[in-house]
């Protein structure tokens, strides 16, 4: 049991990183730092101070990037098979308890496919409101990654069953909304 909620922790970051990829590893250092979470004993040295501070730093400087629309259009393009990296990593980070083949086919199937799929919609996303509103289409869509990024991850690590169940009802929510654009497409 203890490993499946490992899973669903590395999950529910992989999904974080998919809205903000480093906010998830800025998340998960603090609590392995404060002793919540134990890392894999390769990947413990993202619990470090120094570590931290890093995240820390280039947290901040992906949100700002962010909030400059013709620059977030870009960084969408770009962060795409960065976030499936990274989705990888964050589940492989908190799996240490299965064995290492297992544990890197979960972390890359799972972690790097929820976290690329998640970025890949949410550039989407970007882009259709920014055609639509313009600047503040993207800002406002930037925001609600930042706060979706950080609840997630919080939420992920605090009670990682409650983070599944998000992610299952966002997926819910996607498939939903392109089998209806695909419904009036085929009517009309």
């Amino acid at each position: 049991m203890e490993s499946l909620l490992h899973v669903a922790v590395g999950i529910g970051l992989s999904t974080a990183a998919g809205f903000r990829i480093l906010v998830p590893f800025l998340v998960m250092g603090v609590a392995s730092h404060a002793g919540y979470l134990k890392l894999a004993p390769e990947m413990a040295w993202m619990g470090s101070t120094a570590a931290i501070i890093g995240f820390a730093i280039a947290t901040l400087l992906e949100v700002l990037v962010y909030f400059v629309p013709l620059v977030a259009n870009v960084m969408d393009a770009v962060e795409l098979p960065l976030a499936t990296i990274a989705g990888t990593i964050l589940t492989a980070a908190v799996t240490s308890d299965i064995d290492p083949f297992l544990r890197w086919s979960l972390a890359l199937v799972a972690g790097g496919t929820v976290a690329g799929t998640t970025e890949a919609f949410m550039g989407l996303t970007r882009l259709a409101s920014t055609v639509a509103a313009g600047p503040i289409g993207t800002v406002g869509v930037s925001l609600a990654e930042l706060v979706s990024s950080t609840l997630l991850s919080v939420l992920a690590i605090l009670v990682p069953i409650l983070a599944l169940v998000i992610l299952a009802v966002l997926i819910y929510l996607i498939f939903s909304r392109r089998r209806k654009r695909k419904r009036r497409r085929w009517d009309g």
